[in-house]
């Protein structure tokens, strides 16, 4: 593919730094090793527009590969190399462990096929990260049949270290060099240095957000962020492929001493080493040790933690990745977006310890052409600009021309905040940016972290309520609100006038509330009941309870014209939130029945709370809170509520009683009377 301008412009302002992505996926193939690896051999030798630089550069890179770069296959064949040549340079990964009983280190190369060579410990603490994980580099081996312990040869030797990343970085270079770019060209070159291509059509400016934003863990200290989403759209590519200095556990067990700190070595672990740490296939994770929640929670709160007697600090940032199988909006009416976590992780607590949480369903899925075939900076100088940057903060942007509305707690605001300063750091890096820049970023902060705070309330109830998240331009002290594009502006409960038989309420289970509709047709027949949507005796007996109530009192409740003796009914239950149907909605039941015999519509917007006894007894709402919550964010107009719960009102937000206009009944018939369109 010919190069296009910003190829020119990138490769002249970064000169040295740049590299031809599709030359590295076509080594990739080939060469099993992350793609800074390949990249930084690559743009060694290839950052040119030249074609014919590039082809010489390649030929250089695949020698050194063929030479150096070890197969797995390979390794009797390098290890002879090793022992022949006396010192012999591999480009493998390397880990290192110590051997308490021999009181050594050994290191370990992962393809070379060699378990325990000899390292002293000065290289090991140079390179701390062997430790925990390994790092990929240029390693020089040496042989030394002399060296025997106990009874056992050892003769492998670690002579020296290059790890594949860059040794030297300019910052200021970068700064100066980003306003040779418009803000659109810039975006563009952060595409392609993760290796998509920003002109695909697919891939506008929303995608290019979502993109960019994976990327706020490795320039942010200590960010908590969750992508849940679809396969093959690259939530965890970024995490193993795009820098050295994050870290991808896939789906296992995991421990306070690999997480934190090691007790008995006092080797501080993964959070402390890396500036990253990834749990990929999240649902799978399992914690072997019963504090590590509790421990993790109180890292993503702090970015401190308590292990033996002291405090360990730590900037690692958390990032939990996973997949979503079920249709987004019916995983989002049933359950909650959290519904992919392992059990032990739903913890609101820990949720909501959480600063962006980013719709990985609305990721397109990963196909040839969204790769591009142009120029991107290179991943070992990408990454080193990424790592500086996390010296940096621009938490405090929003502050010269917006503030923040009243439902945003200490905790929404210091996670808005990050977000900004992740995305300001990686789209201005030398700080110059414009107010309504600042906007779009503030307002994409705050639907990420709203999206936390809408699934809270789900799993939390009243305590989350405060989910209407505003800001106030300082200039004209508008207040605007931001939405989670997913909630949409649909309600569940219609806003119009409901028809005869339908009737809006909240049934009752051992998890919480699910919100239901019921509706009533009363039609010709010999007075049969039909109840459609839930084969449970229990929920079909209040249905049952309602109509027989109705029909004990029949002469004062039902029309001079109407008996059930003439008419059949057929009640259809439909969970609209929360899964399976739950109970205590006896007198919602009898309103829909009763609504449907007069053919009367009811007024908009209704829902009735209230259960019914068989000799007609009201029963008091439990959890009236939550119920009224549940009601108010999905559309309710007015909620018909027990006399009885009349002194629980005051435990009520007041925004929620001026949404959703309470009205008491102290008997059945009144809560359908009342209930009447024009009554």
């Amino acid at each position: 593919m010919p190069l296009d301008q910003l190829d020119e412009k990138l490769i002249s302002a970064f000169k040295g730094y740049t590299v031809k992505k599709d030359l590295v996926r076509k080594l990739k193939s080939g060469y099993n090793v992350p793609n800074y690896v390949l990249e930084y051999l690559v743009a060694s030798k290839c950052s040119s527009s030249d074609l014919d630089e590039i082809k010489a550069g390649m030929d250089e890179v695949k020698e050194v590969l063929s030479s150096h770069f070890v197969q797995q296959d390979e390794s009797e064949k390098i290890r002879a190399k090793v022992r022949e040549s006396q010192g012999f340079r591999v480009i493998d990964k390397i880990s290192a462990k110590l051997d308490e009983k021999k009181d050594r280190y050994f290191a370990q190369l992962f393809n070379s096929g060699i378990t325990k060579a000899n390292i002293d410990a000065e290289t090991v603490m140079e390179h701390e990260k062997m430790l925990t994980g390994g790092i990929w580099a240029i390693v020089k081996v040496g042989y030394n049949p002399d060296i025997i312990i106990g009874s056992t040869s050892y003769p492998f030797v670690i002579r020296d270290i290059n790890p594949i990343q860059l040794s030297r970085f300019g910052i200021a270079d970068v700064q100066e060099n980003r306003k040779k770019f418009t803000r659109d060209e810039w975006i563009d070159v952060l595409v392609r240095s993760i290796g998509l291509e920003p002109k695909q059509e697919s891939l506008d400016k929303r995608q290019k957000m979502l993109h960019i934003s994976r990327l706020i863990p490795l320039v942010e200290e200590n960010f908590n962020l969750i992508e849940l989403g679809p396969r093959s759209t690259g939530k965890s590519y970024v995490f193993r492929e795009l820098s050295p200095y994050s870290i991808l556990i896939s789906g296992g067990k995991t421990t306070v001493a690999k997480l934190f700190v090691n007790l008995n070595t006092g080797q501080v672990g993964l959070v402390g080493m890396w500036d990253t740490v990834a749990f990929d296939e999240v649902a799978g994770m399992k914690f072997k040790d019963s504090d590590v929640i509790q421990i993790l929670k109180d890292y993503m709160e702090s970015g401190s933690f308590s292990r033996g007697s002291e405090e360990i600090t730590a900037d690692g940032s958390i990032v939990m990745n996973g997949n979503i199988n079920t249709d987004i909006e019916t995983l989002r009416k049933t359950s909650h977006l959290f519904e992919p976590m392992p059990e032990d992780m739903i913890d609101t607590a820990l949720i909501d310890r959480l600063h962006l949480y980013l719709p990985g369903w609305e990721v397109k899925k990963l196909s040839p052409e969204h790769f591009t075939d142009h120029f991107g900076l290179s991943i070992d100088y990408f990454s080193q600009l990424l790592r500086q940057f996390r010296d940096y903060s621009y938490a405090d942007s929003l502050d010269e021309y917006y503030s923040l509305g009243s439902h945003l707690n200490q905790r929404d605001s210091r996670a808005v905040r990050k977000t900004i300063s992740g995305l300001v750091k990686l789209i201005h890096p030398d700080g110059d940016y414009k107010k309504d820049e600042l906007l779009e970023y503030m307002e994409f902060a705050m639907e990420g972290r709203r999206r936390i705070k809408e699934q809270l309330k789900r799993l939390g109830g009243i305590e989350f309520f405060d989910t209407n998240f505003s800001y106030i331009d300082k200039e004209s002290q508008e207040e605007r609100y931001v939405s989670v594009p997913e909630e949409g502006g649909s309600e569940l409960i219609s806003p119009d006038p409901l028809p005869p038989g339908t009737v809006y309420t909240v049934g009752e289970k051992e998890e919480g509330q699910a919100l239901i509709r019921i509706e009533c047709k009363a039609m010709s027949g010999n007075g049969k009941l039909k109840i459609t949507g839930t084969n449970k005796t229990d929920i079909k007996n209040e249905i049952k309870t309602a109509r027989n109530y109705i029909k004990a009192n029949s002469k004062r409740m039902l029309p001079e014209n109407k008996s059930f003796d003439g008419i059949d009914l057929h009640v259809q239950l439909s969970p609209l939130l929360g899964g399976d149907l739950g109970g205590s909605f006896g007198i919602a039941a009898l309103v829909s029945i009763l609504s449907a015999m007069f053919d009367q519509s009811l007024i908009e917007g209704l829902a009735v709370l209230g259960d019914l006894s068989i000799g007609g007894v009201v029963g008091k709402v439990q959890n009236l809170a939550d119920k009224v919550q549940l009601l108010s964010e999905n559309g309710a107009k007015s909620v018909f509520l027990p006399l009885e719960n009349s002194k629980d009102i005051p435990n009520i937000p007041p925004g929620l009683l001026s949404d959703t206009d309470p009205k008491f009944y102290d008997e059945p018939q009144k809560a359908f009377t009342k209930a009447l369109l024009n009554g």
